[in-house]
């Protein structure tokens, strides 16, 4: 038997068997799970640095705010002192006019009224009116009053 005549015979019994092999044993399924799992951890690496890239601006960002937050505090603080001089010391009788006021929001102005919210005048941090004692007022004639 001849080298070519050899091959074409043993040829599609060696096919079979390999297809045989890879497929119904299962071998293949196996190979593409484990290259999944490789694929996977890498993309959940690259995830992780990003989380952790943004963490670090945010908290980035958190820094600078503070930082603009204490500036602004400082110029008002300033600039107060500034108004305070240039009234005179004498002036009011040395009362500070400026103490425990704080600076108007930037929708306050009255030509912004017509698209505003109800409460786009009021501060953030106004407590509001307390109305915890009003059932008191009324005693025992609310169940006539309601």
């Amino acid at each position: 038997m001849k080298k070519q005549e050899f091959k074409k015979f043993i040829k599609p019994i060696v096919k079979e068997c390999i297809h045989e092999a890879i497929l119904e044993s299962g071998l293949l399924s196996n190979v593409i799970s484990e290259v999944v799992k490789g694929l996977g951890a890498q993309a959940l690496n690259e995830q992780q640095k990003a989380k952790s890239v943004e963490r670090a601006e945010e908290e980035k960002n958190k820094i600078i705010a503070e930082q603009r937050k204490k500036l602004n505090n400082e110029k008002l603080t300033q600039t107060r002192k500034k108004l305070l001089e240039s009234m005179g010391t004498d002036a009011y009788g040395g009362v500070d006019l400026f103490e425990g006021t704080t600076p108007m929001t930037s929708g306050n102005s009255a030509k912004s009224t017509s698209t505003a919210s109800p409460l786009s005048g009021v501060d953030p941090n106004d407590a509001g009116v307390d109305i915890s004692g009003i059932l008191n007022i009324g005693g025992d004639k609310w169940s006539k009053l309601v």
